[in-house]
């Protein structure tokens, strides 16, 4: 009932939805207290409606957007309390003191001081804002003080209207006592605290104490370009849950020849991005991305299909190529939107062959394999379970756009794995990681993935204090506690160097002090390795796991994993690459060899229904590699999928990128050389028609420049 309740209500838990209703009973409450009248009602319900709002808004509550909506919003809840502080005054016998009027006077010049103290702070906030976001980029050119404290504005609007509360206390003891001197001084501190407030905000108004206007700063942008001259670059577009897609890219960035340089459009992806060494540059704007001097790119990389991709598919200067952010058999490897770009770069032989037979028009000398860079940090299989007990990893994918029962086995197929795999004959540790999309579209898909945590934390709980483990939790006792602080020191340096946001400091700030340091990148590197070893040492090897966010990363969970069970997705075909038994979810209940026609990269897998039955053959085969009958199918499978090991993937990753730099540059010194070329001296017969000349179709690097038609900024990529 209560679950129901916070779903319904779009709250993050029980405590939410407590003070969301306490908030809801509490104004009537005062309302009827100001009536009857009731003091001490009055002041205990008043109490209550502040510390619910207080609460609910630092929890950045679901509810609190909601009542802004129906105009309900914080400023409203607070000129209400204060209308009900005015009521009560008169219904108290005070309606012709002078205590009632000043009241009065005062709750209108607070509630007046709002809009002047609102209009300071937005624009403090808009002035402090760059059209850009950088990292690794000196931006030296231009100056960007310090921003105000931080205390001077986040959630400025709430502590504003929170200083009404020594109004209502003193206006409260008054009633109490009948002795105006108690109200007058608590109006008085109120409306002195406030006024001071804005005050305090005025001096970050001075042009000295505001960034450079955008014109300069993209000045700036421009003149470091010039002198970097990148070669190479990673276009990104998308919401926040989608930064791994970026995220995956960063390590086979940092090994790229040239002068790579990654492009993000929006500031929650710059947010999100994790480390990296290589210069980054977040453009949200259509226009002032446009008039960026990137001509010396001569290849840009896309990591996704988005509309915004057009903004820079439309630059003839360099050559677009699809990586994707992963490959698998879904219908989006094979999206018709592909053949927007010069090349689609595949992983193996499996991805051409798979354009081959979806026929969306994309060329197959369009196609270049280049392996998977990123599955390098992938340790290939050791023949025999890295611990006394197997670790097998349910890494499901998400839900979907659809309800196509074969998007993921979450929905069917989760919890019948799970218990399997919790109840199996011989005990297995069990890992959890479900994609960061699951339950984002589908309520059903949330629900099963609540039920799924509880099962394998309840299954955690119990083996905590099942005998068979007591000795190994002993004798592990002190390097558990050891690994925990060594988790707590490596976070705290990891979180000191990886840029991650300082919450003293503004995006402004960030940009200006995120420069190239290579030596940080170095031990930004060496701190993950150690944190991601800290990590499995904290908890027991025989210890089931729930594994959420970023870290561990999913390569990290397939070197500690003995066998794997997933879904028709990308992580398939990475877990290939370690040689290990995995199982794959026929969701959709296509049968065993239809399913395998369909989907290559479970040819070598273990076919599961939605029952989960066939568990036993997977567990079988981690137990006793004799007993794994799919190992020879599984090494063709990886080299078909993945591609051969020699030479490595990032060398053919950089062997491709050359090849496309070269075309590039072939193909811009052939337009220049045709526009330079002399105007035919004899001029057209006015009576024939007049054939366009192919060079007026060309933009010059020069011409991609300018400034686009504003109803092409934001347009989706149509067709």
């Amino acid at each position: 009932m209560i679950s129901t309740a916070i779903r319904v209500a779009r709250v993050g838990s029980g405590s939410e939805l407590a003070a969301a209703l306490l908030l809801g009973l509490g104004f009537p409450c005062v309302m009827l207290a100001a009536i009857i009248p009731n003091l001490w009602l009055f002041a205990a319900a008043a109490a209550v409606t502040y510390l619910a709002d207080t609460f609910l808004h630092q929890r950045g509550s679901y509810l609190v957007n909601r009542l802004a909506k129906v105009r309900a919003g914080l400023s409203i809840r607070f000129l209400i309390r204060q209308m009900l502080l005015v009521l009560m005054v008169a219904r108290s016998g005070l309606g012709e003191d002078r205590i009632f009027y000043v009241t009065v006077v005062a709750v209108l010049v607070f509630y007046g001081l709002q809009a002047p103290h609102g209009a300071i702070v937005t624009l403090l906030r808009l002035r402090r804002r760059l059209p850009v976001v950088t990292r690794n980029i000196d931006l030296g050119a231009i100056r960007i003080p310090d921003a105000p404290p931080r205390w001077l504005l986040d959630r400025s609007a709430e502590k504003m209207l929170h200083l009404d509360i020594f109004a209502v206390v003193g206006v409260i003891i008054t009633v109490e006592t009948r002795d105006n001197i108690f109200g007058f001084a608590g109006l008085a501190a109120s409306l002195f605290l406030a006024f001071g407030y804005i005050v305090a905000l005025l001096p970050y108004l001075r042009p000295s104490r505001l960034v450079p206007s955008a014109e300069k700063v993209l000045k700036a942008v421009d003149g470091w370009l010039a002198d970097y001259r990148p070669t190479v670059m990673l276009y990104f577009s998308g919401s926040k849950e989608s930064a791994y897609q970026v995220n995956m890219w960063l390590d086979t960035m940092d090994q790229l020849e040239g002068r790579p340089l990654i492009v993000l459009r929006e500031r929650v992806i710059a947010q999100q991005l994790g480390p990296t060494g290589v210069p980054v540059l977040c453009i949200p704007g259509g226009v002032h991305l446009m008039n960026l001097d990137l001509s010396t790119v001569r290849v840009a990389l896309y990591a996704a299909n988005v509309g915004k991709n057009i903004h820079m598919l439309r630059v003839p200067t360099m050559k677009h190529v699809f990586i994707g952010h992963g490959d698998s058999d879904k219908i989006a490897s094979v999206n018709p939107y592909s053949k927007a770009y010069d090349e689609v770069w595949t992983a193996g032989r499996a991805g051409r062959d798979r354009y081959a037979l979806a026929d969306v028009g994309v060329r197959d000398e369009d196609i270049v394999e280049v392996g998977r860079p990123q599955l390098a940090p992938i340790e290939p299989a050791s023949g025999a379970p890295k611990n006394p007990i197997p670790t097998v990893l349910y890494a499901p994918t998400w839900e979907g756009w659809d309800d196509s029962p074969g998007n993921t086995s979450l929905l069917l197929a989760g919890e019948n794995i799970i218990k399997r795999l919790l109840k199996a004959e011989e005990p297995v540790r069990v890992l959890y990681k479900p994609h960061p999309f699951t339950g984002t579209r589908s309520a059903k898909a949330k629900a099963v993935h609540d039920r799924i945590v509880a099962l394998v934390e309840k299954a955690a709980a119990a083996r905590a204090t099942d005998a068979r483990w007591a000795q190994e939790a002993a004798a592990l006792r002190t390097e558990q506690t050891a690994a925990r602080a060594e988790l707590t020191r490596i976070g705290a340096r990891l979180t000191e160097l990886s840029g991650v946001a300082d919450a003293s400091r503004d995006e402004a700030e960030e940009s200006r002090d995120s420069t190239a340091d290579p030596e940080r990148q170095a031990e930004l590197t060496r701190l993950r390795t150690e944190w991601n070893s800290a990590y499995w040492r904290s908890f027991g090897w025989w210890e089931h796991r729930v594994i959420g966010g970023a870290e561990p990363r999913l390569y990290d969970c397939f070197n500690e994993s003995d066998a794997m069970v997933s879904d028709i997705s990308s992580v398939v075909s990475d877990f290939i690459a370690s040689g290990k038994p995995y199982a794959v979810t026929d969701s959709a209940a296509l049968g065993a060899e239809e399913f395998k026609r369909q989907n290559t990269a479970v040819r070598a897998a273990v076919i599961l229904s939605n029952s989960a039955n066939e568990l036993d053959q997977l567990l079988a085969a981690v137990a006793d590699p004799s007993a794994d009958r799919l190992a020879d199918a599984r090494h063709e499978l990886k080299r078909y999928l993945l591609g051969p090991d020699e030479p490595s993937s990032i060398d053919q990753f950089n062997a491709a990128t050359r090849a496309l730099s070269v075309k590039s540059e072939a193909r811009n010194v052939s337009v220049e050389k045709r526009l330079a070329e002399p105007e035919e001296s004899a001029a057209p017969d006015d009576s024939a028609p007049v054939e366009p000349r192919a060079e007026e179709g060309l933009e010059t690097a020069k011409d991609a420049r300018t400034e686009p038609e504003n109803n092409d900024l934001d347009s989706p990529v149509r067709g």
